[in-house]
């Protein structure tokens, strides 16, 4: 891969600029859907939202000391219905977000968390180029070709979209800091598996 493909990856600051506008006026011919992904029963008596970012540290020790067990206990079992936001605050956590949505929406979860587990590994690299050959490597463990990643990373249509979506939803929820879970409609930051199964148990009908 040489380096003038990507002259196409997509910068956050210019995207964060045009968002709103550009996703107006997109949405009023030809709208783009940008789905929360999620785990778990529509029936379930408590809603857990996360807002993470693939390139948060923080996010990524979440998912490796808390979500097991909260899937495992809550979620599997019918008691939670989990959300997950994507938050951008920089280029590379809106590349892996591409990434993580490329191709089947069934592979999300799987590409996330590779991307967590990963992330010491592929956001390390000097410039966008580095890191965006490190995410071409987690693709292809997923199974994704060169050819889809290439055009799910340059995409700006839909990285718009994304970014307005974000914009929209972490401004209704007030989060300005990730990992932020959103647990039926109250905000309660980060924390514990421990204080999370409390919180949890305590709103449970």
């Amino acid at each position: 891969m040489n380096r003038r493909k990507f002259t196409g990856l997509l910068s956050i600051g210019a995207l964060s600029a045009s968002a709103t506008r550009s996703f107006a006026d997109n949405t009023a011919t030809n709208p783009i859907n940008i789905p929360d992904m999620e785990m778990g029963s529509n029936d379930a008596p408590v809603t857990i939202i996360e807002y993470a970012s693939f390139t948060c540290p923080h996010c990524a020790s979440f998912h490796k000391n808390v979500f097991p067990s909260l899937r495992k206990n809550y979620i599997d079992t019918g008691k939670v219905k989990f959300i997950y936001r994507e938050v951008y605050f920089d280029g590379p956590g809106l590349w892996a977000a591409l990434l993580a949505r490329c191709g089947d929406t069934k592979k999300y979860f799987g590409i996330s968390d590779l991307l967590y587990s990963k992330q010491r590994e592929w956001t390390k690299g000097d410039g966008g180029v580095a890191i965006a050959q490190n995410l071409y490597k987690i693709g292809r463990i997923a199974g994704l070709d060169q050819s889809t990643m290439e055009a799910c990373l340059q995409n700006k249509d839909v990285a718009t979209a994304m970014v307005a979506r974000f914009q929209e939803t972490t401004k209704a929820d007030n989060v300005s800091s990730t990992p932020s879970l959103i647990l039926n409609g109250k905000n309660i930051g980060n924390m514990s598996f421990t204080d999370l199964a409390a919180l949890i148990d305590e709103a449970m009908p």
